[in-house]
């Protein structure tokens, strides 16, 4: 059941104008930033060649892309999960789930999957840009495909954030304001907190705290790291929201 809802999502998302509008948006800025670094390549590579070890195309070109995709992902995500509970509350629609022989669990999970293909398709657009100039340079593909593991786990947090503040409203604009600001929060607070807490020596705080800086977690991926630890983090930040939307909708149906 958790794949009929997840298509029934993504369903919905290809019918919706702004799920297009985001998508296009999406595109052209990634396509910009990439042919504007690819541009900037080609003017340096002279240069670069009478170097000793000099960056790649790789570097040089697809992880700027990667990097722009995650901080547009900030604003994009909440758009695009706003309205997965919210509307269905406004619609009044949300009582027929409740009612179906589907559990909780099974209804956030189905959403959740069904938002975040829809978000593998941006995701996999961004891989095919570098991708596509394989036949004539040479890649770094381990460094590919950890910007592609690092840019999943994070869209992944950000769509479950998404949908547990969707679960707060019946307004879908207030829970895309609501997630981005939980969002930004996390981005602006997180990391800082977390140094503090290892300044007065408390390192196993500051390890918890780290679960909550999404963009910090993603750094390391960003640059090739394989760590484990930002990994864990980014899939513990995401568990921890599909787990407390499945608590606050199992609530509100005890409620009635």
């Amino acid at each position: 059941m958790i794949f009929t809802i997840a298509a029934k999502e993504l369903k919905a998302l290809f019918a919706s104008p702004l799920a297009w509008v985001v998508l296009t948006v999406l595109q052209v800025l990634l396509g910009y930033t990439f042919l504007r670094r690819l541009d900037d390549f080609l003017q340096i590579q002279p240069r670069l060649a009478r170097m000793a070890n000099p960056p790649g195309l790789t570097e040089w070109v697809a992880v700027p892309t990667f990097t722009t995709a995650a901080a547009i992902m900030l604003f994009a995500v909440p758009l695009l999960g706003m309205r997965l509970i919210a509307e269905e509350r406004r619609n009044q629609t949300m009582v027929f789930l409740m009612s179906a022989p589907l559990s909780i669990t099974e209804i956030i999970l189905g959403k959740f999957v069904g938002l975040f293909a829809f978000l593998a398709l941006i995701i996999g657009l961004v891989t095919v840009m570098p991708l596509a100039l394989a036949g004539t340079t040479a890649l770094d593909y381990g460094l590919l495909a950890s910007l592609g593991l690092g840019l999943a786990l994070l869209t992944a947090a950000f769509a479950a954030v998404s949908l547990y503040v969707s679960t707060l409203t019946v307004h879908p604009l207030v829970a895309a304001l609501g997630a981005f600001g939980l969002l930004l929060a996390m981005l602006l607070m997180g990391e800082t907190a977390a140094d503090g807490l290892r300044a007065r020596g408390w390192r196993v705080a500051a390890a918890l705290l780290q679960v909550l800086s999404p963009i910090k977690n993603f750094e390391p991926l960003g640059k090739g790291v394989i760590d484990t630890s930002a990994i864990a983090c980014l899939i513990l930040l995401a568990a921890a929201f599909l787990a407390l939307a499945i608590r606050q909708l199992d609530r509100r149906r005890l409620r009635g």
